[in-house]
């Protein structure tokens, strides 16, 4: 039989509690989903500031609908570039203090872009050991000689920066999708500045949170300190799609060399309008993000009390170290059997042995859901004394 790999490589998965399966979710809001018929609190997702589900951003879909297209019918090089996607990407760049941004359908798609073109002609791709696998992949899939520094260790950055040859690309994130931490930008742009190499954040857990009025890491550095930026739609502005900010000349080289981008449909120009009214409305609405800080601090200070195995984050992102996959498995599963939707993550998304419920918190969580939140896990945990 051809491709035997597949039936014991799956096998393996599933006897080390590592199998991955979807889950159709029935209805979904800002706060509550719905699977088998059965609601449960939804602390899984990534929509931190409750955009996704709100009013405003229904509305204004409504209202985009009949201007605009659902699908672009082509590439951007095509016919696929629309006035819709033209008013997003000015509006970034304008806000951003950047002289181009290009759309991508993904932040997956922008980062192996990037990466890959830039790095086309070899070079040294120094990353953070923790990027996300697609920058990973785009560094892989390119000519480039991939190193990987400790993670946020600038000593161990600062040492493969000194011995590094070529062209040098450095990448990490602002805020890691896993662990909740932020890189230290000012520190790696500073040595980044000094060793000549060009630093590149990918800032999907960030942007539309972090910074002045939620534009991240980009607005937290100067172009000079941050030439190339990428940052998505799907978290935080709660539509989908990503952006690259980046020098009018490395958007020149993209436009003509970069595959991913000539060879792929454009977003939909409804969908980028949706998004650009998202971008201006959280311009408007700061007390998103108010609310957001209050409660990612109501969770940590009820956390520490209940001595759960919070990780050093200060973000949305809030995992619970639990170390054995089974047992994150088993935590997730008496999480469930209370109505708590919380997913558990494991190798090899995360490294062996640091298996976690990976807790996001959103702007649209009410404090009772927070307190039911941390009374199921105090009672899953066997803490509830």
């Amino acid at each position: 039989m051809a491709f035997e790999f597949i039936v014991s490589e799956l096998a393996a998965r599933r006897a080390a509690s590592l199998l991955r399966q979807r889950q159709i979710i029935e209805q979904v809001d800002g706060r509550t989903l719905l699977v088998d018929g059965q609601p449960y609190l939804n602390f899984s997702s990534n929509d931190y500031l409750g955009m996704a589900h709100s009013d405003d951003l229904k509305l204004a879909a409504a209202q985009a609908a009949p201007d605009w297209a659902a699908g672009s019918g082509a590439s951007p090089l095509v016919t696929g570039h629309s006035q819709a996607h033209a008013k997003l990407e000015a509006h970034l760049a304008e806000h951003l203090g950047r002289e181009r941004v290009l759309l991508f359908n993904s932040g997956f798609a922008a980062n192996q872009a990037l990466i890959q073109t830039l790095m086309s002609h070899g070079g040294h791709i120094l990353a953070d050991k923790l990027s996300h696998a697609s920058m990973l992949d785009g560094a892989l899939a390119s000519k480039a000689k991939l190193q990987r520094f400790r993670h946020n260790d600038m000593c161990h950055l600062a040492g493969l920066l000194a011995s590094a040859a070529g062209d040098k690309l450095v990448i990490s994130e602002g805020v890691f999708s896993m662990d909740g931490d932020a890189a230290p930008l000012l520190d790696i742009s500073a040595l980044c500045q000094q060793h000549q190499a060009m630093l590149y954040i990918d800032d999907a857990h960030g942007f539309g949170v972090n910074g002045d009025l939620g534009l991240g890491a980009g607005s937290m550095l100067e172009p000079a300190q941050l030439p190339l930026l990428m940052a998505t739609f799907g978290k935080a502005i709660g539509t989908s799609g990503a952006f690259l900010a980046v020098p009018e000349d490395i958007y020149a080289y993209l436009v003509n060399f970069a595959r991913h981008y000539i060879y792929s449909t454009a977003m939909s120009p409804l969908l980028a309008a949706i998004t650009l009214t998202s971008l201006k409305l959280l311009q408007k609405q700061p007390w998103r993000r108010e609310k957001l800080k209050e409660n990612i601090q109501l969770f940590r200070e009820k956390a520490r009390q209940l001595a759960l195995p919070l990780m050093d984050s200060q973000t949305a992102i809030q995992p619970l170290l639990i170390g054995d996959a089974q047992q994150s498995l088993t935590l997730c599963q008496k999480l469930k059997a209370q109505g708590i939707w919380v997913t558990a993550i494991r190798p090899p998304t995360v490294p062996q042995g640091s298996s976690r419920l990976r807790v996001t918190i959103c702007a649209s969580h009410t404090k009772a859901d927070i307190t039911a939140l941390l009374d199921a896990l105090a009672r899953g945990m066997g803490n509830d004394a």
